[in-house]
């Protein structure tokens, strides 16, 4: 019985002293964290410096990707861009022109189907070219039917468009089938071109604002030679000397992407205004998205990567370079 009881009591201790540990643990990051984001209080210039370099390198390519993506919405609007003609053959009928339409109507490739008679094009080749009754005078109506086809966004591509524009051409009552693939090819490579810079822009800045984390915490580390090396002699484990410092590089990434957050929403609500007015001039709703909570999450996990990879490898460097003699 006493033997069960002393079991027991092992068993309760060693659970304490694992509670003990656990908690002591996370109070010394605790202390830690808070000790170092006094140390940036204590010297507020040199801090703001750094959380600016650090919050206007990832404004710029958000503000950039955020517009980009904008724009490709507003392409998606431009439907027309990607509009495509099937003239029909002479012989088809109205009849079988509505069965082509129903067809056509089912395919999931196709967002829209719309039906152009004979005699809506002579009529509309009448009202713009200014001709007026002088095609009267012709002895037949040389505008065959069409069928005006509007893919769906997903199809909207060029090599999509000219795949759908394939398909439809093997239609047995299609003569001919017309695409602007050259103006899509344009738009899109415009959009492919803006894309690949902002990525390339923000590579670059992403590596200034690492070594630019990393050369402030060298300083530091320098800074307080003298107390790691006191703190080495009296046993003091390198990942407790490191912590300090790396938690340093989690607060500047961590008020830089808060820093970056704000700036890009006062950016875009600034333009905003401006695109407002001339979108309005093309009859095209544009509401700039991207400044959700996903987004937010998504700068700040950047901005706080960006600080500990610059903290982290200036520690590994430099710490392991203090040794006492």
């Amino acid at each position: 019985m006493s033997l069960l009881f002393k079991g027991r009591q092992q068993a309760s201790s060693h659970k304490v002293s694992v509670m003990q540990r656990f908690f002591m643990f996370f109070a010394d990051h605790f202390r830690q964290g808070i000790n170092s984001l006094g140390e940036l209080y204590r010297v507020p210039f040199a801090s703001l410096m750094t959380i600016g370099v650090l919050g206007f390198s990832i404004t710029l390519p958000s503000t950039l990707y955020i517009m980009v993506e904008n724009t490709e919405q507003v392409t998606e609007q431009w439907q027309q861009a990607s509009e495509i003609s099937l003239f029909l053959r002479s012989d088809v009928n109205d009849t079988q022109a509505q069965q082509l339409i129903g067809r056509l109507s089912s395919w999931n490739e196709i967002n829209s189907v719309e039906f152009v008679s004979s005699q809506q094009g002579l009529e509309e080749f009448q009202r713009l070219s200014g001709l007026g009754e002088a095609l009267d005078y012709l002895d037949e109506n040389p505008f065959p039917p069409v069928v005006l086809v509007i893919p769906t966004s997903k199809h909207a591509s060029p090599k999509a468009a000219a795949d759908l524009l394939d398909k439809l051409r093997k239609e047995r009552e299609v003569d001919i089938g017309k695409l602007d693939i050259e103006w899509l090819e344009r738009l899109y490579g415009l959009l492919s071109i803006a894309k690949e810079l902002v990525y390339l822009l923000a590579t670059l800045l992403f590596f200034a604002v690492v070594l630019i984390i990393g050369n402030t915490i060298r300083l530091n580390i320098l800074s307080k030679r003298d107390e790691i090396l006191v703190m080495k002699l009296v046993g003091a484990t390198d990942a407790f000397i490191q912590r300090p410092f790396l938690y340093t590089g989690f607060w500047f990434g961590l008020l830089g992407g808060l820093m970056a957050w704000v700036t890009v929403t006062f950016i875009l609500i600034w333009i905003g205004w401006s695109l407002d007015a001339f979108m309005q001039q093309y009859q095209i709703q544009l509401d700039i998205t991207g400044l959700n909570i996903q987004a937010l999450v998504f700068m700040l996990l950047l901005s706080v990567f960006l600080g500990l990879l610059g903290s982290f490898l200036s520690v590994q460097k430099h710490v392991d370079e203090i040794e006492p003699k």
